[in-house]
């Protein structure tokens, strides 16, 4: 067995071989056979795809992972799996790699394994410029059912003394408390192990600050398209991965709106929403590996779109939609400066304060954008901007918290993952529609996950389970009422953009013809942009409250509501005989009765009005107070305290899919963003008093960070993570003083609380396959009928979530929320552990409840470094006030969950406020994106050919001094035009039949389906009570194949016909396809031959030549004819007008 420094050698003598190659892995196609993993390090780096967007836990390719950071499993026999998925598209071979490919054989340490596994990796080599596409590597289930996704593979076993990265060899916090004091224990989180990085000396050379950097308009068009992929194939690939990257495929974004509003026509938007797309889509597919400014310009068609590659490319970049998270950034510098040759001004730095998402996202993304950006640097003889993270604990992760637990032996976890508790964050809202976490998570890291259920059981006070019934016509009876307040929600003015033409970006085409007026000049005033659907205010407006997160989401609907009594009724209610049926609810009362209404005092009007309406019996009230608690989970705060008009602000930017845990603890995650791909500069003990900035921000200011321990330390940058709670408690000084804009949302933004106790048991007593069971509170009055009454309890264990298959132990973590959460900071641990075992045996009476073995009570309204959980829109909350507390003041720079108003209160929007900080300080170091003039340059069109017939001899063509650029847009636009002519003349090209049969039900689903939504659709309201209720397309399938098998063979007769008719009808043109494409071929080809001749000076003889020679016809050659082909011309890169 080989130690560390020999694995380093052998992965070094194994990248000596490709130094200077683009490598990648092969495609693992099945005759390649089983691939036990690979290694993910520069240069043995490749984009490895799949047809299917993003990581898909049921992938049908599934191979080991080797899974990083706590979470991993051997590599044995029955975790390797063959490739199911054979299809056309799912590889792509370059059509310009001649290279083979050989088997290399080298030893890996797995994450956390603590010893060698042989694992065997396909090499391939291929030149820099050339690029390839391979089949994605798929996730692999592990033993407890939890997901994960294949990641990085070195790594090397974590050293047992290095602080931050440990979480049990210091005290506790002040905010927390242990039942018993823990021993220290060994983190089992490996650290990653960098391959030494090859030293390159370039000759010595005059530094000079305006070096010309390699620009996208030097590289080469289409490179990065597969061949086998058709347009639409490729375009809905763009289109998915535009979605999972929080981008709209079809719209620019107010940011790209803003750089190109003056460079760019209506008619170009396309163009360039096309090649975003692709450039996304790379990234996507591998995140293991950073799109560089080569794949970025081979997204585009055609060489005249590259300027808009190259300003897609930097944008993507610097906004953090690409190359973010634990990736190694590619050095495209060519220059190394040596230590004689620097200059003596000092290095330029940035200081990021606080090592939580938001601060260790920043600061990695800021390395990587340095590493990116560095012969911006060591062009005029300075090295890249250093990144110091400062952090006042003695640990990292801020309010995410994995505290490690007394008794570490299990048999749940995956091996050498630890058994932890979450004291802060706990779920990953959906990995689906652009959450960054995803990629971390599931593409780089490969920690694996558990997703969780909504399988909830709600129990009453006196321990007995609430009727399901019951509890849904609450509920909706909830949300009916959280929907009635939404009408004072505030209306924001829709951000100015623009939209490309969806007909041409669903097809994949690009535009044709001459740029117009800049799209600047075409701009209107704001308008609110309301969904309209057959004339009717039908637009997103709250649906519901998600029992998992809390959180509301949003649906299609109308802002008119049904009558109440109408409503109720429709829910199941009962209906006093005297109740006007048309009766409307009237909260303006609660809403404009003061400056600042809340949310709290709407609902609880509401509530009043319908007891009117309705016979609310005590368990209906407490669990509507159920659904309080967890609206005041979500927030952090009593819904008495929320903004009327603006607590769901947030609303409509819900990350999709399934709700999920990392299993051994969510600290891995910022671990990870530390280590790799190299160890941040961290360091802790560091708590900052105060902050010196410079207010004009120009590149010469200083600013000074002035630390508790006496430390001064000067930053050229500043980056400022510290919570909203924070900034509240006045624990750090500005000079000067922070301006009046920034100190209003500072002080007008609300910041919560949230509290837990954590119970660990030697058995459970619950049931395993719940993960998670609520609890009805009693009020301050028994069987109280009035609202206030339940205000202080209904938080107070509210609701329990079973951990057992994250932390390997059978572990409770049961919430405080609202007030609850708030009292339990002045309440001793004696008490509240006292307390919630008491409300457990009555939930379990029939199983014995024993004492915990250990409990941990979190207090972070006491943690100086935290002061609270999250912040919420409070009541005197205005409007934009997210926006002004992430925007900078000189070169001070703000970032954390606070900050981010699209996401607040989560971790990805924490890490997503990181981004947005990196792009700002790279922003002040560099300036804005540089656009190049001109951004889309005029086509070059041939041109007219005169009406005489022109011998060859007589041909004379002049193009001596002719640039490589402008004759490629020759050829590039004289192609074009034939294509035109050939498509004008004779259609487009005959295309392979479908499959010579089909299926009945198919015929019969396309025929009823709108029908039998409809049904489904009313059958759905009926059901819930919710008139905006819409069946499933599940729900309409499976009724589809009901009515189609109890159909009788009168109603199946006319599709079974009209299937045997289309495989008749397939059979026969499958059996004409060939002779037919071989006739348009033969057609394309002579009216090909007729466009040349009539265009005779465009053209010079060896590029005829070449052209026909190209096409495969060198025949058509006569000695007479002037011929010539150029590297990429005909089908090496198609023109604008078509693809293959």
């Amino acid at each position: 067995m080989s130690s560390v420094t020999e694995l380093n050698k052998d992965i070094e003598s194994l990248s000596s071989a490709v130094i200077g190659h683009n490598s990648s892995l092969t495609p693992l196609e099945k005759k390649s056979g089983p691939v036990a993993g690979w290694f993910v390090q520069n240069p043995l780096q490749s984009r490895i795809y799949n047809n299917d967007i993003g990581y898909s836990v049921n992938s049908k390719n599934s191979y080991i992972s080797a899974p990083a950071f706590g979470g991993s499993h051997p590599a044995d026999e029955q975790s390797v799996y063959k490739s199911s998925n054979s299809g056309e598209n799912d590889s792509y071979q370059s059509p310009y790699d001649n290279s083979s490919s050989q088997i290399q054989k080298f030893e890996v340490q797995a994450a956390g394994l603590g010893q060698y596994q042989e694992l065997s990796a396909l090499v391939e080599t291929t030149n820099t410029s050339e690029s390839s596409e391979s089949q994605r590597m798929g996730s692999t289930p592990s033993k407890n059912s939890s997901h994960t996704s294949a990641g990085l593979a070195s790594v090397k076993k974590e050293t047992e003394d290095y602080d931050p990265l440990m979480m049990n060899d210091r005290p506790p916090s002040p905010s927390t408390t242990v039942s018993s004091q823990l021993s220290p224990a060994k983190s089992t989180t490996p650290a990653v192990v960098a391959t030494p990085a090859k030293i390159v000396n370039a000759k010595p050379r005059k530094p000079s600050s305006n070096k010309k950097r390699q620009r996208c308009s030097d590289l080469r068009p289409r490179t990065s398209i597969p061949a086998k992929l058709s347009p639409t194939d490729l375009a809905q690939q763009g289109i998915l991965a535009a979605y999972s990257s929080r981008l709209n495929p079809f719209t620019l974004h107010p940011g790209e709106y803003q750089l190109l509003r003056d460079h760019i026509c209506h008619a170009h938007v396309s163009a360039y929403l096309n090649i975003r797309n692709r450039i996304l889509r790379l990234w996507v597919r591998n995140p293991l590996v950073s799109v560089t400014p080569d794949e970025a310009a081979g997204c585009a068609l055609s060489s005249r779109w590259l300027g808009l590659a190259e300003v897609a490319y930097h944008w993507l970049l610097r906004k953090g939609y690409i190359n973010f998270g634990c990736v190694q950034t590619p050095d495209l510098s060519e220059t190394r400066v040596r230590k004689n040759k620097l200059k003596r001004s000092k290095r330029k730095t940035v200081i990021v304060i606080g090592a939580g998402m938001s601060g260790l996202g920043c600061a990695r993304q800021l390395e990587g954008l340095f590493s990116h950006h560095r012969e911006r640097w060591t062009s005029i003889g300075e090295e890249p901007p250093r990144v110091v993270v400062l952090e006042g604990r003695s640990r990292i992760g801020g309010r995410v918290y994995s505290h490690p637990l007394r008794k570490q032996e299990n048999d749940i976890l995956p091996e050498h993952s630890r058994c932890t508790a979450e004291l802060g964050a706990h779920i990953i809202t959906g990995f689906d529609h652009g959450n960054p976490l995803s990629m971390i998570i599931r593409g780089q890291l490969a920690l694996h996950y558990y997703p969780l259920k909504d399988n909830s059981t709600l129990f009453d006070v006196d321990g007995h389970v609430v009727d399901k019934e019951r509890d849904t016509m609450v509920e909706n009876l909830y949300n009916d009422i959280l929907d009635r307040a939404s009408v004072y929600r505030h209306r924001t003015a829709a951000s100015q953009t623009i939209d490309g033409n969806r007909v041409l970006i669903e097809a994949g085409r690009d535009p044709h013809g001459e740029a117009g007026p800049p799209v600047s000049t075409l701009e209107v005033e704001r308008y609110d942009r309301k969904v309209l659907v057959n004339g009717t205010g039908i637009e997103p407006v709250p649906g519901g409250v998600d029992k998992l997160t809390g959180k509301a989401h949003m649906v299609a609907g109308s802002r008119k509501k049904a009558p109440p009594a109408k409503a109720a009724e429709a829910m199941g209610w009962r209906i006093a005989s005297d109740v006007l049926a048309y009766r409307d609810l009237n909260l303006d009362a609660a809403a404009k009765s003061c400056q600042y209404p809340t949310l709290g005092a709407a609902m609880d009007e509401a509530v009043k009005q319908y007891q009117f309406l309705l016979d609310l019996s005590p368990q209906d009230m407490r669990l509507l107070n159920w659904h309080y608690a967890n609206l005041e989970y979500a927030n952090a705060a009593n819904v008495g305290k929320l903004s009327l008009g603006g607590w769901d602000q947030d609303i409509g930017n819900e990350f999709e899919g399934e709700h999920a845990q990392v299993i051994g603890g969510y600290q891995q995650v910022p671990r990870g963003i530390l280590q790799y791909p190299s160890l941040l500069d961290l360091r802790t003990y560091k708590a900052v008093k105060g902050i010196d900035y410079a207010l004009d921000g120009s590149t010469d200011a200083i600013a000074r960070v002035l630390c508790d321990d006496g430390d001064v330390l000067e930053a050229d940058q500043v980056v400022l993570t510290a919570p909203l709670g924070v900034l509240k408690d006045n624990s750090i000084t500005f000079d000067p003083v922070l301006p009046d804009w920034k100190l209003g949302p500072i002080q007008r933004l609300g910041y919560g609380t949230l509290n837990k106790v954590i119970l660990v048991y030697e058995q459970p007593f619950w049931d395993v396959d719940q993960d998670m069971f609520g609890l009805l509170r009693e009020p301050e009055v028994f069987d109280s009928l009035d609202q206030e009454d339940y205000v202080c309890n209904r938080g107070c264990f509210y609701l329990f979530w079973n951990c057992i298959k994250t932390s390997g132990l059978p572990v409770l973590i049961a919430l405080m929320a609202g007030d609850a959460a708030h009292h339990a900071e002045s309440v001793s641990d004696a008490e509240l552990v006292a307390g919630v075992t008491q409300e457990l045996a009555r939930m379990f009476k029939q199983t014995p409840v024993p004492r915990p073995s250990e409990t941990i009570v979190t207090r972070w309204g006491k943690d100086r470094f935290a002061r609270g959980s999250y912040s919420y829109v409070g009541a005197t909350s205005q409007p934009g006030d997210y926006d002004a507390m992430a925007r900078p003041i000189g070169n001070l720079h703000f970032a954390g969950e606070a900050t981010c108003g699209t996401h607040p209160a989560t971790v990805h929007g924490a890490y997503i406020s990181g981004l947005r900080a990196a792009s700002e300080v790279i922003d002040a170091f560099l300036g804005p994106i540089e656009i190049p003039n001109p951004l889309v340059p005029p086509p070059v069109k041939a041109e007219l050919a005169q009406k005489e017939t022109i011998q060859p001899d007589e041909v004379k063509i002049d193009r001596s001094n002719e640039s490589d650029d402008a004759k490629q847009k020759r050829l590039e636009a004289f192609e074009s035009e034939i294509l035109s002519a050939i498509f004008t003349e004779l259609g487009l090209r005959p295309s392979k039949p479908g499959k010579p049969g089909s299926n009945p039900f198919l015929l019969f689903t396309k025929d009823h389906w709108a029908s039998c939504k409809k049904a489904c659709d009313e059958a759905r309201r009926a059901a819930t009570g919710n008139r905006d209720q819409k069946a499933s397309r599940n729900d309409v399938r499976s009724a589809l194949g009901q009515m189609w098998r109890e159909s009788n063979d009168e109603v199946r007769r006319p599709y079974i016909e009209r299937t045997e008719n289309n495989r008749i009808a397939n059979t026969e043109s499958a059996a004409t396809f060939l002779d037919r494409l071989a006739a348009w071929d033969e057609k394309a080809m002579a009216v090909r031959r007729k466009y040349v001749d009539e265009h005779p000076d465009v053209l010079s003889a060896d590029e005829e030549m070449q052209m026909w020679q190209a096409l495969g016809v060198p025949s058509l050659y006569d000695g007479e004819r002037r011929i010539k082909k150029v590297s990429g011309y005909a089908e090496d890169s198609e023109s604008e007008a078509e693809m293959p």
